[in-house]
């Protein structure tokens, strides 16, 4: 197990306290030829299959930020294809068939 000390600081009290944070080994039976080509994509993109597997992990448990979120949706609202070719009416949108 490899252990990383991080200094981190408070703003309210301007104290700096040390988390301690510890990598931990695991273990993962994976077919040959899908770790061979797994590898060739790494190299390729310049880092290693473990760095791959570890930003993997850590997207996959991120809690959404709202405000990530927002930024998101902001920039996709942003872009053209999503505008209409019109104002509408408040009675239009909600007006039935």
């Amino acid at each position: 197990m490899k252990i990383r000390l991080v200094e981190l600081e408070t703003s309210l009290t301007q104290n700096t306290c040390t988390l301690i944070l510890c990598d931990m080994n695991i273990t993962l039976s994976v077919d040959e030829q899908v770790v061979t080509e797994a590898r060739k994509i790494a190299a390729a993109r310049g880092t290693s299959l473990n760095q791959i597997i570890r930003d993997y992990l850590n997207q996959l448990t991120e809690r959404d930020d709202p405000r990530r979120t927002v930024a998101e949706l902001d920039s996709l609202w942003s872009e053209s294809a999503f505008r209409s070719s019109r104002n509408w009416t408040r009675n239009e949108l909600h007006e039935r068939s």
